[in-house]
Order: structure tokens, then sequence, then C-alpha cells
């Protein structure tokens, strides 16, 4: 599977459950289909910006908005799906908070390195989503 797969997986992992060490993490990944070691896991934890804080991981989250993470252009592309940009090894972090927010119109996102696909139930959601995600990325441009 894909290092951004991995990533993703990696990400909504310590969102939604406390984990204690890199083995437990290598452990996740491997009985959800990924082959990692616990060299591997360590790699990727660095490059995401997982720190681990009390005994457990726990997602990056800049105290102010930073430009660099929070820097997301939204476009739609047709009716029901929106296209994000970012900084290049970012989009999974990103679609970890998106999803987090549960926005009740997004259908399913998808996260490559630097695009995000975000799809939407409606034409109508469409807008809406937009505005939403706006608010979650103040920094960001695109069609409202």
């Amino acid at each position: 599977m894909r290092k951004a797969e991995r990533h993703n997986a990696l990400l909504r992992l310590i969102a939604s459950e406390t984990i204690g060490n890199q083995a437990e993490l290598a452990s996740r990944l491997s009985a959800s289909g990924f082959k990692v070691t616990q060299a591997s896991v360590s790699r990727d934890l660095d490059e995401l910006g997982v720190v681990k804080v009390n005994g457990h991981y726990i997602l990056p989250r800049p105290a102010e908005p930073t430009a660099e993470f929070d820097r997301v252009d939204f476009d739609t592309a047709g009716e029901t799906l929106i296209v994000g940009r970012c900084p290049s090894g970012l989009a999974s972090a990103i679609t970890v908070r998106i999803d987090a927010a549960k926005i009740e119109s997004i259908v399913g996102t998808l996260a490559g390195d630097d695009t995000i696909f975000i799809a939407v139930k409606n034409s109508i959601a469409q807008n809406g989503v937009l505005n939403r995600l706006k608010e979650m990325f103040p920094y960001s441009e695109g069609d409202a």
C-alpha cells in the first residue's frame, strides 16, 4: 500500500485510540494490512510531526494556525466533489482534521500527498461544506 494511505491510517489510529508505543502502532497497522516495521513507523511519526505526550501519541496541533499547515486551497470539481491542494506531505493530516469534524454532508474523503478529494452528498451541500472548510482553515482560498 502507498505511503499516504499508511500515513492516513496511522493518523486515524492516533486520533481514535490511546497508543503508547511504536510496537503497538506497528502491530495495529499490520493488522490493517500494512507491511510496516517499528523503524518505518518511527520514520512515519517523525514525518507527520506526531509527538508523545504523557506516555501516548497525539496528533500535531499547532497552538495557533500556521500558514504552512493550514494553507489549503479548495475548489469545486463538478457538483459533488471538492478538491483541496496543500503543501506536500500534509494531505493526510488535513484530511484527518476534516474527518474529525464530522461534517454531515461529506460522504467521504481521500488524501494523496498534496491533494484531497472530498465527496459531498449533492450540489446544494457543496457550498455549505466549502464554507465550513474555510472556517476550519482560515488561510484557505477557493470558490464559495
